[in-house]
């Protein structure tokens, strides 16, 4: 028990990669362990589209117009998409595989971060970020994008979050309102 929650307390989104390339050996257990996250009633509408190409990572840094930019020099990206048609609840599903994926890349001494792209704009004109991602990665057009998660060996070092600074007042007991004691 001690290993997950020293896991938990070490994760921190990284934004800064080295130019060292993940050995194939990392990416699949990144990938094994994206293919082991619950879904619902076991439906699995994820997919994952794994990205090294550098030139195609770039492209991947302007999929929205804030916050997907550290994709460009990440030497890895995994891109998380689902099937609609196959769960209405696609978007917890791809969720909890993307973390999966993350904690996965904690744990083999890699840093991650996440890019949302569900809802979010790739550029001033209002065209989406997804519909930008499915054109350039070729996805079926009724697949979504939940997000895309850049991944290397990390160019930053970032303590983990204290104890202290949890929002331990966002706890509550039985009722909302009621502390937790």
């Amino acid at each position: 028990m001690q290993g997950y929650f020293e896991l938990l307390q070490k994760r921190r989104s990284i934004r800064i990669f080295s130019s060292r390339q993940v050995e194939r050996e990392k990416r699949d257990l990144l990938l094994e362990a994206g293919l082991r996250a619950p879904s619902s009633r076991g439906r699995m509408p994820w997919e994952f589209v794994v990205v090294d190409d550098p030139a195609l990572l770039q492209q991947l840094g302007a999929a929205k117009q804030h916050g997907s930019a550290f994709l460009a020099s990440a030497p890895l990206a995994i891109v998380v998409v689902a099937d609609p048609d196959k769960c209405d609840v696609w978007i917890e599903d791809v969720s909890l595989a993307a973390i999966l994926i993350q904690l996965a890349a904690t744990a083999l001494g890699l840093g991650s971060c996440w890019a949302q792209i569900r809802l979010r704009e790739h550029d001033a004109a209002g065209g989406s970020a997804n519909d930008f991602v499915v054109d350039l990665l070729g996805l079926p057009e009724t697949y979504q994008v939940g997000s895309i998660i850049g991944i290397g060996y990390p160019g930053e070092e970032k303590p983990g979050h204290s104890r202290e600074s949890l929002a331990w007042d966002k706890l509550h007991a039985g009722k909302y309102g009621d502390k937790l004691v």
